[in-house]
Protein backbone atom coordinates (compact mmCIF):
# COMPACT_ATOMS: atom_id res chain seq x y z
CA UNK A 1 0.00 0.00 0.00
CA UNK A 2 1.24 3.30 -0.75
CA UNK A 3 1.72 5.91 2.57
CA UNK A 4 -1.07 8.12 2.56
CA UNK A 5 0.70 10.88 4.90
CA UNK A 6 4.69 11.18 4.74
CA UNK A 7 5.83 14.14 7.72
CA UNK A 8 8.98 16.08 8.44
CA UNK A 9 9.64 17.27 11.93
CA UNK A 10 12.00 19.35 12.78
CA UNK A 11 12.16 18.34 16.30
CA UNK A 12 11.21 14.74 17.76
CA UNK A 13 9.04 16.34 20.57
CA UNK A 14 7.44 17.90 18.07
CA UNK A 15 7.44 14.84 15.70
CA UNK A 16 5.94 12.59 19.05
CA UNK A 17 3.07 16.10 18.92
CA UNK A 18 1.84 14.87 15.60
CA UNK A 19 2.05 11.37 15.41
CA UNK A 20 -0.26 11.59 18.89
CA UNK A 21 -2.54 14.26 17.20
CA UNK A 22 -3.00 11.88 13.69
CA UNK A 23 -2.96 8.97 15.97
CA UNK A 24 -6.25 10.32 17.88
CA UNK A 25 -7.80 11.13 15.03
CA UNK A 26 -7.98 7.66 13.79
CA UNK A 27 -4.67 7.27 11.68
CA UNK A 28 -2.39 4.86 13.16
CA UNK A 29 0.91 6.63 12.69
CA UNK A 30 4.31 5.15 13.15
CA UNK A 31 7.31 7.78 14.73
CA UNK A 32 11.01 6.89 13.13
CA UNK A 33 13.75 8.48 15.29
CA UNK A 34 16.12 9.90 11.69
CA UNK A 35 15.62 8.74 8.19
CA UNK A 36 14.89 4.50 8.06
CA UNK A 37 16.89 2.70 6.11
CA UNK A 38 16.13 3.01 1.97
CA UNK A 39 14.49 -1.36 2.27
CA UNK A 40 12.81 -0.80 5.36
CA UNK A 41 9.76 -3.02 5.26
CA UNK A 42 7.16 -1.16 6.47
CA UNK A 43 3.80 -1.89 6.33
CA UNK A 44 1.41 0.90 5.36
CA UNK A 45 -1.82 -0.70 5.37
CA UNK A 46 -1.44 -0.71 9.00
CA UNK A 47 0.35 2.44 9.63
CA UNK A 48 -1.03 5.36 6.94
CA UNK A 49 1.02 8.24 8.18
CA UNK A 50 4.81 8.02 8.91
CA UNK A 51 6.90 11.14 10.73
CA UNK A 52 10.10 11.22 10.55
CA UNK A 53 11.28 12.89 13.58
CA UNK A 54 15.04 15.12 12.93
CA UNK A 55 17.15 17.54 15.08
CA UNK A 56 17.20 20.07 12.37
CA UNK A 57 15.33 23.10 14.05
CA UNK A 58 18.89 24.72 15.20
CA UNK A 59 20.73 23.53 12.76
CA UNK A 60 22.58 25.71 9.93
CA UNK A 61 19.76 25.67 7.03
CA UNK A 62 22.10 23.95 4.72
CA UNK A 63 21.94 20.68 7.29
CA UNK A 64 18.56 21.09 7.80
CA UNK A 65 17.61 20.85 4.17
CA UNK A 66 20.18 18.18 3.48
CA UNK A 67 18.27 16.35 6.09
CA UNK A 68 15.17 16.92 5.38
CA UNK A 69 15.35 16.07 1.70
CA UNK A 70 16.61 13.14 2.81
CA UNK A 71 13.73 12.11 4.79
CA UNK A 72 11.45 13.29 1.77
CA UNK A 73 13.18 11.24 -0.54
CA UNK A 74 12.43 8.31 1.68
CA UNK A 75 8.91 9.34 2.22
CA UNK A 76 8.69 9.88 -1.42
CA UNK A 77 10.04 5.97 -2.19
CA UNK A 78 7.24 4.71 -0.03
CA UNK A 79 4.73 6.93 -2.38
CA UNK A 80 3.34 9.30 0.02
CA UNK A 81 0.61 10.72 -1.48
CA UNK A 82 1.55 14.13 0.77
CA UNK A 83 4.46 15.80 2.52
CA UNK A 84 3.69 17.59 5.24
CA UNK A 85 6.50 19.74 6.79
CA UNK A 86 5.97 19.65 10.47
CA UNK A 87 7.54 22.90 12.78
CA UNK A 88 6.37 23.96 16.69
CA UNK A 89 3.29 26.03 17.21
CA UNK A 90 5.35 29.10 18.28
CA UNK A 91 7.35 29.14 14.58
CA UNK A 92 10.77 28.91 16.53
CA UNK A 93 12.84 30.14 14.03
CA UNK A 94 14.32 33.58 13.76
CA UNK A 95 14.87 35.62 10.68
CA UNK A 96 17.97 33.51 9.87
CA UNK A 97 16.22 30.63 10.45
CA UNK A 98 15.28 27.21 8.74
CA UNK A 99 11.45 26.88 8.30
CA UNK A 100 11.96 29.15 4.83
CA UNK A 101 14.87 27.46 3.40
CA UNK A 102 13.26 24.06 4.21
CA UNK A 103 9.72 24.65 2.87
CA UNK A 104 11.64 26.25 -0.29
CA UNK A 105 13.85 22.76 -0.89
CA UNK A 106 10.44 20.38 -0.48
CA UNK A 107 8.23 22.63 -3.08
CA UNK A 108 11.23 22.49 -5.55
CA UNK A 109 11.68 18.55 -4.55
CA UNK A 110 8.30 17.85 -5.16
CA UNK A 111 7.23 20.30 -7.89
CA UNK A 112 4.96 21.85 -6.01
CA UNK A 113 3.83 25.74 -6.66
CA UNK A 114 2.97 26.89 -3.19
CA UNK A 115 1.75 25.45 0.40
CA UNK A 116 0.14 26.83 3.38
CA UNK A 117 1.70 28.39 6.78
CA UNK A 118 -0.54 27.06 9.53
CA UNK A 119 1.48 27.21 12.98
CA UNK A 120 -2.39 27.51 14.93
CA UNK A 121 -2.65 24.81 17.67
CA UNK A 122 -5.70 25.90 19.71
CA UNK A 123 -5.41 23.35 21.93
CA UNK A 124 -2.10 24.59 23.21
CA UNK A 125 -2.89 28.60 23.08
CA UNK A 126 -1.35 29.25 19.49
CA UNK A 127 -3.37 31.43 16.85
CA UNK A 128 -3.29 33.16 13.98
CA UNK A 129 -5.54 36.49 13.28
CA UNK A 130 -4.29 38.87 10.39
CA UNK A 131 -1.22 36.81 9.53
CA UNK A 132 0.06 37.43 13.63
CA UNK A 133 0.68 34.58 15.78
CA UNK A 134 -0.10 34.44 19.22
CA UNK A 135 0.78 32.38 22.42
CA UNK A 136 -2.17 32.18 24.99
CA UNK A 137 -3.70 35.52 23.37
CA UNK A 138 -0.18 37.28 23.43
CA UNK A 139 1.61 38.40 20.64
CA UNK A 140 4.45 36.08 20.05
CA UNK A 141 6.88 38.61 20.32
CA UNK A 142 5.50 39.65 23.60
CA UNK A 143 5.04 35.88 25.02
CA UNK A 144 7.81 33.73 26.87
CA UNK A 145 9.19 33.14 23.61
CA UNK A 146 10.96 35.89 23.05
CA UNK A 147 13.54 34.86 25.64
CA UNK A 148 14.38 31.24 24.06
CA UNK A 149 17.84 30.95 24.94
CA UNK A 150 18.07 29.66 20.81
CA UNK A 151 15.41 31.15 19.00
CA UNK A 152 14.16 33.98 20.52
CA UNK A 153 11.30 34.92 18.64
CA UNK A 154 11.00 39.19 18.46
CA UNK A 155 8.37 39.06 15.56
CA UNK A 156 4.65 37.92 15.50
CA UNK A 157 3.98 38.66 11.73
CA UNK A 158 4.27 34.98 9.73
CA UNK A 159 4.13 37.11 6.68
CA UNK A 160 7.43 38.84 7.79
CA UNK A 161 9.37 36.00 9.64
CA UNK A 162 8.87 33.80 6.31
CA UNK A 163 9.88 36.47 3.66
CA UNK A 164 12.68 36.80 5.33
CA UNK A 165 13.85 33.23 5.31
CA UNK A 166 12.88 32.17 1.70
CA UNK A 167 14.31 33.06 -1.75
CA UNK A 168 10.99 33.90 -3.07
CA UNK A 169 9.54 36.30 -0.90
CA UNK A 170 5.99 35.73 -1.76
CA UNK A 171 4.07 35.21 1.08
CA UNK A 172 0.09 36.55 1.42
CA UNK A 173 -2.32 36.18 3.99
CA UNK A 174 -5.77 33.97 3.63
CA UNK A 175 -7.88 35.88 6.37
CA UNK A 176 -9.91 34.19 8.73
CA UNK A 177 -13.34 35.56 6.75
CA UNK A 178 -11.92 33.26 3.88
CA UNK A 179 -11.02 30.32 6.02
CA UNK A 180 -14.57 30.25 7.50
CA UNK A 181 -16.01 30.59 4.26
CA UNK A 182 -14.52 27.15 3.77
CA UNK A 183 -15.10 24.85 1.01
CA UNK A 184 -15.27 25.64 -2.03
CA UNK A 185 -14.75 29.70 -1.38
CA UNK A 186 -11.27 28.96 0.47
CA UNK A 187 -10.19 26.04 -2.23
CA UNK A 188 -10.65 29.64 -5.33
CA UNK A 189 -8.75 31.48 -2.82
CA UNK A 190 -6.08 29.47 -2.38
CA UNK A 191 -6.03 28.42 -5.94
CA UNK A 192 -6.35 32.14 -7.08
CA UNK A 193 -3.42 33.18 -5.14
CA UNK A 194 -1.13 30.31 -6.35
CA UNK A 195 -1.83 31.31 -9.47
CA UNK A 196 -0.49 34.83 -8.99
CA UNK A 197 2.67 33.64 -8.02
CA UNK A 198 2.40 33.52 -3.88
CA UNK A 199 4.59 30.83 -2.26
CA UNK A 200 3.24 30.66 1.02
CA UNK A 201 -0.12 30.84 2.00
CA UNK A 202 -0.49 32.01 5.50
CA UNK A 203 -3.91 30.90 7.02
CA UNK A 204 -5.73 32.90 10.05
CA UNK A 205 -6.97 30.01 12.50
CA UNK A 206 -8.62 30.59 15.74
CA UNK A 207 -10.14 27.33 16.52
CA UNK A 208 -9.87 23.78 15.84
CA UNK A 209 -13.28 24.12 13.11
CA UNK A 210 -11.04 26.95 11.31
CA UNK A 211 -8.34 23.95 10.80
CA UNK A 212 -11.03 21.64 9.78
CA UNK A 213 -11.80 24.17 7.16
CA UNK A 214 -8.20 24.81 5.99
CA UNK A 215 -7.62 20.57 5.30
CA UNK A 216 -10.42 20.28 3.71
CA UNK A 217 -9.02 22.57 1.10
CA UNK A 218 -5.52 21.42 0.96
CA UNK A 219 -6.26 17.63 0.92
CA UNK A 220 -4.69 17.28 -2.48
CA UNK A 221 -1.78 20.37 -2.06
CA UNK A 222 1.69 17.99 -2.57
CA UNK A 223 3.07 19.88 0.04
CA UNK A 224 1.66 21.23 3.62
CA UNK A 225 3.43 23.10 6.48
CA UNK A 226 2.35 23.74 9.87
CA UNK A 227 2.11 23.25 13.25
CA UNK A 228 0.28 19.72 14.91
CA UNK A 229 -3.18 21.32 15.62
CA UNK A 230 -3.85 20.91 11.36
CA UNK A 231 -2.91 17.37 11.33
CA UNK A 232 -5.74 16.74 13.93
CA UNK A 233 -7.97 17.90 11.09
CA UNK A 234 -6.46 15.62 7.86
CA UNK A 235 -7.53 12.35 9.23
CA UNK A 236 -11.38 13.35 8.83
CA UNK A 237 -10.56 14.98 5.35
CA UNK A 238 -9.20 12.06 3.95
CA UNK A 239 -11.79 9.35 5.69
CA UNK A 240 -14.24 11.99 3.44
CA UNK A 241 -12.72 11.01 0.84
CA UNK A 242 -12.98 7.48 0.91
CA UNK A 243 -8.80 7.54 1.28
CA UNK A 244 -8.70 6.57 5.10
CA UNK A 245 -10.42 4.05 7.00
CA UNK A 246 -10.15 5.42 10.71
CA UNK A 247 -8.91 2.87 12.96
CA UNK A 248 -7.56 3.33 16.78
CA UNK A 249 -3.90 1.92 17.47
CA UNK A 250 -2.95 2.66 21.20
CA UNK A 251 -0.40 -0.22 22.78
CA UNK A 252 -0.97 -1.34 26.00
CA UNK A 253 1.69 0.45 28.42
CA UNK A 254 4.24 -2.20 29.43
CA UNK A 255 4.43 -2.98 33.52
CA UNK A 256 7.80 -2.43 34.63
CA UNK A 257 8.93 -2.80 38.28
CA UNK A 258 10.79 0.45 39.67
CA UNK A 259 10.74 4.26 39.85
CA UNK A 260 10.48 6.62 36.63
CA UNK A 261 13.61 8.73 35.66
CA UNK A 262 12.41 12.37 34.84
CA UNK A 263 15.10 14.91 33.02
CA UNK A 264 14.47 17.92 32.32
CA UNK A 265 16.93 20.20 30.19
CA UNK A 266 14.30 22.77 28.89
CA UNK A 267 14.25 25.96 30.74
CA UNK A 268 10.77 27.26 29.94
CA UNK A 269 8.22 28.71 32.06
CA UNK A 270 6.00 25.71 31.61
CA UNK A 271 9.00 23.27 32.83
CA UNK A 272 10.40 25.09 34.96
CA UNK A 273 7.03 25.43 37.18
CA UNK A 274 6.83 21.56 36.27
CA UNK A 275 10.47 20.88 37.71
CA UNK A 276 9.67 23.21 40.88
CA UNK A 277 6.60 20.94 41.41
CA UNK A 278 7.85 17.46 41.01
CA UNK A 279 11.19 18.21 42.69
CA UNK A 280 8.94 18.07 45.96
CA UNK A 281 7.78 14.73 45.13
CA UNK A 282 11.24 13.00 43.90
CA UNK A 283 14.62 13.12 44.93
CA UNK A 284 15.88 15.42 42.46
CA UNK A 285 19.02 16.36 41.21
CA UNK A 286 20.63 19.36 39.94
CA UNK A 287 23.24 19.68 36.54
CA UNK A 288 25.37 22.37 36.77
CA UNK A 289 26.72 23.78 33.36
CA UNK A 290 30.04 25.52 34.77
CA UNK A 291 30.83 22.59 36.42
CA UNK A 292 34.57 22.30 36.44
CA UNK A 293 34.70 18.64 36.26
CA UNK A 294 34.25 16.59 32.63
CA UNK A 295 31.08 15.35 31.31
CA UNK A 296 32.15 12.37 31.51
CA UNK A 297 32.61 12.53 35.42
CA UNK A 298 29.86 14.55 35.31
CA UNK A 299 28.02 11.76 34.00
CA UNK A 300 29.61 8.91 36.51
CA UNK A 301 29.08 10.53 39.29
CA UNK A 302 25.47 11.32 38.78
CA UNK A 303 24.70 8.29 37.83
CA UNK A 304 25.93 6.63 40.90
CA UNK A 305 23.78 9.11 43.16
CA UNK A 306 20.49 8.61 40.58
CA UNK A 307 20.81 5.17 41.14
CA UNK A 308 20.78 4.51 44.67
CA UNK A 309 17.67 7.04 45.21
CA UNK A 310 16.17 5.41 42.20
CA UNK A 311 15.75 2.32 44.44
CA UNK A 312 13.69 4.08 46.52
CA UNK A 313 11.45 5.70 43.81
CA UNK A 314 10.92 8.19 41.18
CA UNK A 315 13.75 10.79 40.21
CA UNK A 316 14.44 14.04 39.03
CA UNK A 317 17.43 15.10 36.88
CA UNK A 318 17.52 18.66 35.93
CA UNK A 319 19.03 22.11 34.26
CA UNK A 320 16.22 24.54 33.96
CA UNK A 321 16.78 28.22 35.14
CA UNK A 322 15.47 31.07 35.96
CA UNK A 323 16.07 33.36 33.01
CA UNK A 324 18.67 35.74 34.99
CA UNK A 325 21.09 32.57 35.81
CA UNK A 326 20.53 30.87 32.31
CA UNK A 327 22.09 34.06 30.76
CA UNK A 328 24.80 34.07 33.10
CA UNK A 329 25.64 30.49 32.14
CA UNK A 330 25.35 31.37 28.75
CA UNK A 331 27.63 34.41 29.15
CA UNK A 332 30.36 32.15 30.26
CA UNK A 333 29.69 28.77 27.96
CA UNK A 334 28.36 30.43 25.00
CA UNK A 335 24.85 29.22 24.45
CA UNK A 336 25.32 26.92 21.97
CA UNK A 337 28.58 25.13 24.45
CA UNK A 338 26.21 25.55 27.45
CA UNK A 339 23.00 22.90 25.67
CA UNK A 340 25.65 20.70 24.07
CA UNK A 341 27.24 20.16 28.11
CA UNK A 342 24.05 19.96 29.56
CA UNK A 343 22.72 17.07 26.39
CA UNK A 344 26.21 15.38 26.96
CA UNK A 345 25.40 15.13 30.70
CA UNK A 346 21.70 13.88 30.68
CA UNK A 347 21.60 11.73 27.66
CA UNK A 348 24.69 10.26 29.06
CA UNK A 349 23.24 9.42 32.30
CA UNK A 350 20.24 8.47 30.83
CA UNK A 351 21.74 5.91 29.03
CA UNK A 352 24.02 4.24 31.72
CA UNK A 353 20.33 4.37 33.80
CA UNK A 354 18.61 2.09 31.14
CA UNK A 355 21.53 -0.24 31.19
CA UNK A 356 21.05 -0.62 34.64
CA UNK A 357 17.37 -1.80 33.99
CA UNK A 358 15.24 1.68 33.91
CA UNK A 359 12.86 1.35 32.02
CA UNK A 360 10.67 4.93 32.16
CA UNK A 361 11.25 8.21 31.45
CA UNK A 362 10.39 11.66 30.63
CA UNK A 363 12.27 14.14 29.19
CA UNK A 364 11.34 17.81 28.93
CA UNK A 365 12.94 19.72 26.48
CA UNK A 366 13.08 19.36 22.26
CA UNK A 367 17.18 18.96 22.17
CA UNK A 368 17.49 17.09 25.18
CA UNK A 369 14.60 14.76 23.70
CA UNK A 370 16.70 14.56 20.83
CA UNK A 371 19.70 13.57 22.62
CA UNK A 372 18.19 11.38 25.13
CA UNK A 373 16.45 9.64 21.99
CA UNK A 374 19.81 8.64 20.42
CA UNK A 375 21.69 7.90 23.49
CA UNK A 376 18.69 5.24 24.06
CA UNK A 377 19.28 3.99 20.69
CA UNK A 378 15.74 4.43 19.59
CA UNK A 379 14.45 4.08 16.34
CA UNK A 380 10.77 3.50 16.02
CA UNK A 381 8.50 4.06 18.30
CA UNK A 382 4.35 3.57 18.81
CA UNK A 383 2.03 6.12 20.12
CA UNK A 384 -0.01 5.19 23.17
CA UNK A 385 -2.04 7.33 25.52
CA UNK A 386 -1.93 11.11 25.89
CA UNK A 387 -0.81 12.64 28.84
CA UNK A 388 -1.69 16.26 27.82
CA UNK A 389 -2.53 18.16 24.43
CA UNK A 390 0.81 16.96 22.35
CA UNK A 391 2.32 14.70 24.69
CA UNK A 392 2.10 10.88 24.51
CA UNK A 393 3.17 7.85 26.40
CA UNK A 394 5.40 6.04 23.64
CA UNK A 395 6.12 2.02 23.68
CA UNK A 396 9.70 1.25 21.74
CA UNK A 397 9.32 -1.24 19.08
CA UNK A 398 12.81 -2.43 19.50
CA UNK A 399 12.70 -2.98 23.55
CA UNK A 400 8.76 -3.33 24.00
CA UNK A 401 9.29 -2.46 27.59
CA UNK A 402 10.64 0.55 27.76
CA UNK A 403 8.06 3.11 27.42
CA UNK A 404 8.85 7.05 26.83
CA UNK A 405 7.55 10.24 26.82
CA UNK A 406 9.39 13.41 25.04
CA UNK A 407 7.60 16.86 26.02
CA UNK A 408 8.20 20.17 24.57
CA UNK A 409 9.51 22.92 26.92
CA UNK A 410 6.37 25.40 26.44
CA UNK A 411 3.81 22.29 26.96
CA UNK A 412 1.99 20.50 29.86
CA UNK A 413 0.49 21.45 33.11
CA UNK A 414 2.25 22.28 36.27
CA UNK A 415 1.58 18.62 37.66
CA UNK A 416 2.50 17.35 34.27
CA UNK A 417 5.12 14.71 35.46
CA UNK A 418 3.12 13.09 37.97
CA UNK A 419 0.18 12.72 36.42
CA UNK A 420 1.92 11.36 33.57
CA UNK A 421 3.68 8.35 35.89
CA UNK A 422 0.11 7.86 37.24
CA UNK A 423 -0.78 6.60 33.94
CA UNK A 424 1.45 3.58 33.73
CA UNK A 425 0.74 -0.03 35.50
Amino acid sequence: MPLLLGCIADDLTGATDLALMLNQAGMPTMLHLGVPPADSLIDWDQYPACVIALKSRTEPAADAVRASIEAANFLRGASARQIYFKYCSTFDSTPEGNIGPVADALLNLCEAQATIVAPSFPATGRTVRDGMLYVNGVLLEESPMRNHPLTPMTESSLLRLMDAQTAYGASALVPLKTVRAGGSRLRSELEQLEEQGCRYLVTDAETDEDLACIAGAVTDMPVITGASGIGATLPAQLAARDLLKPKTADPAMPATAGGAVVLAGSCSTATRAQVARFSRMAASFRIDPLSKEAPSDDIDSLTERVSRAAREGDVLIYSSAEPEELAEIQSSLGAENAGQRVEEILSGVARALYDRGKRRFIVAGGETSGAVGAALGLKELTIGPQIDPGVPWMVSKGDESLCIAFKSGNFGSDDFFSRALEMLP
